[in-house]
């Protein structure tokens, strides 16, 4: 019995022993899971200082404190200070460039030889028209089987008048002819030419010496026969217009040029056009006139093309597809078209720095051809741009808040910033700032709601307080949106 109280003391024993150091040795390791979690809370993102807050979606606009983007349904996101995302670029595994499908390109310094692509109609030429008319008073005897739109060679006969004045003349015009006073035959020969009878027809009256009173209406020109005005037994009087042809030695291609590339367009230029009618061929010519007018619809330039045509077979009415080539003479930094974002406000390009780093950099564009586009400002020559994927790495900038840089950056903000209007009531206001119930800032894209902004002036207080209906306008500053101006509306409840 005493050996199994012996044992079972023993036992108790050795298990009181093992808890205690079980539980020693277990506050030991907490205290050093405790420790090491201290010193990593130190390091984590959570505990670094907050440079601001910013809306992913617009990124260029800084908060001082958390709350909900005015922008967007969303939260706002901090920036931190300190690490690798301090620098304003977005970093890639240079591994990775090839996986991700990113393509490069040497910003170019060159002569930039530019055409630019448009549409035209082939017109009649207005300075190659000949008019037909009556030079004194007859009756149409005969009209040649000629109509409105048929093509006719030079001296076609149109129509046959006969003229009972010129009967009489040229009766006494030849019995003068006969008398041999030199005088009186050139004063009779006047009179004939006064009549408007045709000096050719006077020479064949002379020379045969018979009376010729019919007068055979001819196209001067050869052309498209535009108008014809006589018909067989109508009588016809002076100044009367029988007749209208237009020439097709030459033709007029009307070509309408955007209004943003109408300043590089010059009289002389030369121009290359393509008409579906006639495949292969192409056809040569100059800018012959740049007109004065704009077309308020299309927002559009008429600038006018003369185009020979010898063989008569470019018609009035056919399209033609033009190239006018412009060269400056000029060395310009240029780029791939397609490295260029548009975002509607400006234009970006993402440059590729050393060590997997990309940046994005606002430029100004000028011309744009032939999958080329001109840099005005913004780059230097044999920078890198990223030609495909920069849409990727745009929307990676845009999410860690980075902002693409300008020259326009470093000027106050003051010469920079517009003005966001607004109509709103006050809910609040003192010497700092001041809480609006306000409608839409269509400029900003923000709908009506209740919001504090910060003053720019403690003066802008003065002679208003809560209840005041009063028209806002915003600036954009580095801080954030801040009142400018705060004017009272003329009716007050």
């Amino acid at each position: 019995m005493n050996l199994k109280w012996n044992g079972a003391l023993l036992v108790g024993i050795s298990l009181a022993f093992g808890i205690a150091g079980g539980y020693w040795f277990a506050q030991q390791r907490m205290n050093g899971v405790s420790s090491s979690a201290q010193e990593q809370s130190l390091d984590s993102p959570d505990e670094r200082k907050a440079l601001y807050w910013y809306d992913p979606m617009y990124p260029q606009q800084k908060f001082d404190k958390p709350g909900k983007s005015p922008f967007m349904d969303m939260q706002l996101v901090p920036k931190y200070a300190g690490g690798a995302g301090d620098r304003a670029t977005v970093s890639i595994d240079p591994s990775l460039t090839q996986n991700l499908g990113l393509r490069f390109a040497t910003v170019t310094r060159g002569i930039f030889d530019s055409s630019l692509d448009v549409t035209g109609v082939l017109g009649f030429n207005e300075r190659d028209v000949a008019v037909i008319q009556a030079r004194t008073t007859g009756f149409v005897e005969r009209v040649y089987a000629h109509a409105p739109g048929d093509v006719l060679k030079a001296n076609a006969a149109l129509a046959d008048i006969l003229v009972p004045e010129w009967a009489a003349a040229q009766s006494e015009f030849l019995a003068l002819t006969r008398s041999g006073d030199a005088d009186l035959l050139a004063a009779a020969r006047q009179r004939l030419r006064l009549t408007g009878m045709p000096a050719a027809l006077i020479t064949q009256v002379e020379r045969g010496g018979k009376v010729q009173p019919y007068l055979t209406l001819t196209s001067p020109i050869g052309g498209v026969l535009q108008e014809l005005n006589v018909r067989a037994g109508m009588t016809v009087a002076t100044g009367d217009t029988l007749a209208r042809v237009n020439g097709l030695s030459s033709v007029w291609l009307a070509v309408a040029v955007p209004e943003s590339d109408a300043g590089s367009i010059t009289v002389g230029q030369a121009v290359e056009a393509h008409l579906p009618a006639f495949p292969g061929t192409m056809l040569s010519g100059k800018v012959s006139a740049i007109l004065p007018e704009t077309n308020p619809d299309s927002r559009t330039l008429r600038v006018r093309v003369e185009l020979p045509n010898p063989d008569g077979r470019l018609r009035p009415g056919l399209t033609a597809q033009v190239r006018l080539n412009r060269s400056t003479g000029q060395s310009v930094l240029w780029v791939p078209s397609e490295a260029v974002i548009r975002t509607g406000r400006r234009a970006l390009v993402m440059l590729a720095e050393d060590a997997g780093h990309y940046r994005p950099v606002e430029v100004h564009l000028g011309q744009e051809s032939d999958g080329k586009t001109a840099i005005v400002k913004g780059l230097e020559e044999g920078q890198k741009v990223v030609t495909s994927g920069q849409f990727l790495l745009d929307s990676e900038a845009s999410l860690k808040g980075i902002v693409a840089s300008s020259e326009e950056e470093s000027l106050p903000s003051s010469a920079t910033s517009s003005f966001h209007e607004a109509d709103g009531q006050i809910v609040e206001i003192n010497d700092k700032e001041v809480t609006l119930a306000h409608g839409p800032f269509k400029t900003l894209g923000m709908p009506g709601m209740t919001m504090t902004f910060p003053l720019a002036n403690p003066a802008l207080m003065q002679g208003l307080k809560a209840g005041d209906k009063v028209r806002i306008a915003l600036s954009q500053t580095d801080d954030g949106l801040r009142v400018e101006r705060l004017d009272k509306s003329g009716s007050q409840p």
